[in-house]
């Protein structure tokens, strides 16, 4: 049988009979990589024809969910693992991946079978040491060939498959070396038929490249059941697991950990924690409540405004979109008459967290504010609002779940959209303060 030739683009697997410098499908440049492609048998063989079912005919089967020691993962999750589903585990190098899995495997009485492609026995053994925690159910291997791991798992029959990491496995039907576009969706295609036949939950370790996408063909997103991205910076100890598709439950939920010398950490209640303790009240901080899922959250917002020395003044943003900070700055300007234009504007979100819930907008220009009249915001008032490009203050979801987040932790004045108003039906010990403009924040900050 002969092999031919092929090149393949590692972006979004556009195969070209040529190398190309940049590809024509996703215009990345440099993504190609020459694989061997065997010719395959064409001949097929005879199958069943399928049976249709009418709607009324299928037979309900409810999700039974295995519940792990991990509240923070079963709320991702949606309440827990779905037998047979394929969860998809991407992030940044060093972010806690293999560490997070690890722990799962450790931490629950579930028969486990954790498949290392990347480190050996001995460097697990090590990280299972720091994190003090041990078992006998869970069983190790290292291997990377996927006929030698399913065969292994059919014979053990587990109830959870650890692969770290799917870019290092390789299927010997394919000439490709291990984690082109061509070996990772072969591989997938075994492990999801094996997890589908099986009703084991199989757990995926990805790689992401410089763009912070999931290494590999997007079609893998596509396959698994479940695709989450654990984010975080690693100069900073907090870390978010999100949800970004799950077939068996919301993508509406979020999971927060500390990352400590004992590991990850589950955090029940981050606002806590988030939040600075300070003797002084200073300018350019204000308290936001935002949602992140269906959790509120209040965390800290910080800014400094000052002259510019140089001709272009400088926008920087940290955890925070630098073109919404632009938009906001842009908006305080033509409505309030602030001189933005002459200012540098630096943007901080405490905790390196990064926010991408718009009801913030209310808090950043509290504390833009702040900083530019060097007046100080009381550190037990917090906002909730998203600004209009008229220099509107418009309602926020869950306005009610942020105000009682708010009196539980002892703040004693919140400010909201004054068209928000109608969807408070209940009463507070807090003190709620409605603003309809930007206008309205600025007379109440000055």
């Amino acid at each position: 049988m002969k092999n031919k030739s092929v090149f393949v683009c590692q972006n979004c697997g556009f195969k070209s009979p040529k190398w190309l410098g940049r590809c024509s499908s996703c215009n990345s440049w440099n993504s190609f990589l020459e694989e061997l492609v065997a010719k395959k048998n064409t001949q097929t063989t005879p199958k069943n024809t399928p049976e249709i079912y009418k709607l009324s005919e299928i037979r309900e089967i409810e999700n039974i969910r295995v519940l792990t020691q991990d509240n923070e993962l079963n709320r991702v999750l949606g309440g827990g693992i779905v037998p047979g589903s394929v969860i998809l585990l991407g992030g940044e190098p060093g972010i806690g991946k293999s560490t997070i899995l690890l722990q799962l495997a450790l931490n629950n009485q579930i028969n486990t079978i954790y498949v290392s492609g990347e480190e050996s026995l001995i460097q697990i053994k090590l990280r299972a040491n720091r994190l003090n925690i041990s078992n006998e159910i869970t069983g190790f291997v290292n291997e990377t060939d996927v006929d030698n791991i399913i065969e292994l798992a059919l014979k053990e029959d587990p109830g959870i498959l650890i692969i770290d990491s799917i870019q290092t496995l390789k299927f010997a039907g394919e000439e490709s070396s291990a984690g082109t576009i061509t070996q990772i969706r072969e591989c997938s295609q075994k492990l999801i038929d094996y997890a589908k036949s099986s009703g084991c939950c199989v757990f995926l370790i990805g790689h992401i490249n410089k763009e912070g996408y999931i290494a590999g063909p997007k079609v893998l997103e596509h396959m698994v059941d479940t695709v989450l991205y654990f984010e975080g910076d690693k100069f900073y100890s907090y870390r978010i697991l999100r949800s970004i598709k799950n077939r068996f439950g919301s993508v509406a939920e979020i999971g927060i950990y500390e990352m400590n010398s004992g590991g990850l950490i589950p955090v029940d209640n981050p606002s806590e924690i988030l939040l600075t303790q300070r003797e002084h009240q200073v300018s350019g901080i204000s308290i936001a409540s935002i949602l992140e899922g269906a959790r509120p959250i209040m965390i800290e917002i910080q800014a400094l405004v000052s002259t510019s020395a140089y001709g272009n003044p400088q926008r920087t943003a940290t955890g925070f979109d630098s073109k919404r900070l632009s938009m906001l700055l842009a908006v305080l300007e033509k409505k309030c008459d602030f001189k933005m234009g002459l200012q540098d504007v630096f943007l901080n979100i405490a905790g390196g967290l990064k926010i991408l819930d718009p009801s913030a907008d209310l808090a950043v220009l509290a504390a833009i504010i702040s900083s530019y009249q060097d007046s100080s915001i009381n550190n037990k008032t917090t906002f909730a609002g998203e600004a209009g490009l008229s220099g509107e203050i418009r309602a926020v979801d869950a306005i009610e779940k942020r105000i009682s987040e708010a009196e539980k932790l002892g703040f004693e004045k919140v400010y909201v959209s004054g068209f928000n108003k109608k969807n408070i039906s209940k009463k507070y010990n807090i003190e709620i303060a409605y603003v309809n403009s930007i206008h309205d924040l600025v007379k109440e900050i000055a």
